[in-house]
């Protein structure tokens, strides 16, 4: 695949910009969350506004090539269908199509409290929408590639997931962070080891978990990098680890390629090239302080983007890294991409 002309990787989609004749889709499935966020410090203001998936359609803005458009795979409660079509209209390179559907229960909300940059609670209420194979056969139809995150953790269930893989051709990346989280009877949010985790993780060619959900992949004095390695094989092609301020890090397998488009094909690299390698890549700074939520689905989404316009793997990393820092210093996802865009203009 071409690489677009600009140095650094990034560039803005204007929202009057014409997509070149060879468009492509990026199919982004996730949950439109409305969200209450209570920021750490007794004197800051809680902020109400649009979240989940939103910091991911807002990152794809602006680092998604000029030939790819956005096809948001979402379901709205009837209560805010209407704001959220209006929301997602101001988001640049997006393409609403028939795969947006409008339930009859209330919309998705999350109240998300924070104690520090760290700890949070989160609880979440409203209905939480699921879908079904014979639903996305549809909504897949004419997407050239897939980013799947996970924003409540019941987007779908594995045996959907099982049959995304074996029916969709094209390459999948999924941000698994939430199947980490339980759900108590009052909506509170918990972190738990992930029932079925070697399944889900072969049921895609890449995923992305943060650095206490990586852990979890072995017990106690077990090395986890070494135990990633080993779910590596002709399902799995990646993992992506998001390590806060420290950056990121990733194990792949043998003979893998950047190109997601390889994914799917099967591997036959040189007799050097049969072992897993892990990496990371450090973080070029960003915010200290801020407002944290959102900031992986900010680094899932721009490193996938990457990847598909042609960057290496470090340097994907390095431009999601640098992305996610800077989403810290910005409260809320409306608008996120103008911020993006800002900072690439300044440069680093």
């Amino acid at each position: 695949m071409r690489k677009d002309d600009r140095a650094d990787g990034m560039h803005h989609r204007a929202a009057d910009e014409q997509a070149p004749s060879d468009v492509r889709r990026l199919g982004v499935l996730g949950t439109l969350i409305w969200d209450t966020i209570h920021p750490p410090g007794r004197h800051e203001e809680c902020t109400e506004e649009w979240g989940g998936i939103s910091y991911s359609l807002e990152a794809l803005a602006t680092a998604l090539p000029r030939n790819w458009v956005v096809r948001p795979i979402l379901k709205l409660g009837a209560d805010l269908a209407e704001r959220s079509l209006e929301y997602l209209q101001t988001i640049p390179g997006i393409q609403i199509e028939t795969p947006l559907q409008v339930t009859s229960g209330p919309h998705t909300r999350v109240e998300l409290r924070y104690g520090d940059q760290a700890q949070r609670t989160e609880q979440i209420s409203g209905e939480i929408p699921t879908w079904g194979l014979d639903q996305l056969g549809p909504a897949l139809e004419g997407v050239d590639a897939l980013y799947l995150n996970f924003i409540t953790g019941l987007e779908m269930d594995l045996e959907t997931a099982r049959g995304i893989r074996d029916r969709f051709s094209g390459p999948v990346y999924a941000d698994l962070h939430a199947l980490f989280a339980g759900i108590s009877p009052e909506g509170f949010r918990f972190p738990r080891e992930l029932p079925g985790l070697g399944s889900w993780l072969r049921a895609f060619p890449a995923v992305q978990v943060n650095e206490e959900e990586f852990n979890l992949f072995a017990p106690k004095g077990i090395d986890p990098w070494e135990r990633a390695a080993a779910h590596l094989g002709p399902e799995l092609r990646l993992i992506a680890v998001t390590l806060g301020p420290e950056g990121s890090g990733y194990v792949v397998g043998p003979g893998f390629l950047p190109d997601p488009f390889t994914w799917r094909q099967d591997a036959n690299p040189p007799e050097s090239q049969k072992r897993s390698l892990s990496g990371r890549v450090s973080s070029s700074g960003g915010s200290d302080s801020g407002d944290p939520t959102g900031c992986g689905d900010v680094w899932g989404a721009t490193f996938f983007a990457r990847l598909l316009s042609g960057d290496s793997l470090e340097e994907a990393m390095a431009c999601a890294n640098r992305n996610a820092g800077a989403a810290v210093g910005y409260r809320g996802a409306r608008g996120l991409h103008l911020h993006l865009h800002l900072l690439d203009r300044r440069g680093p």
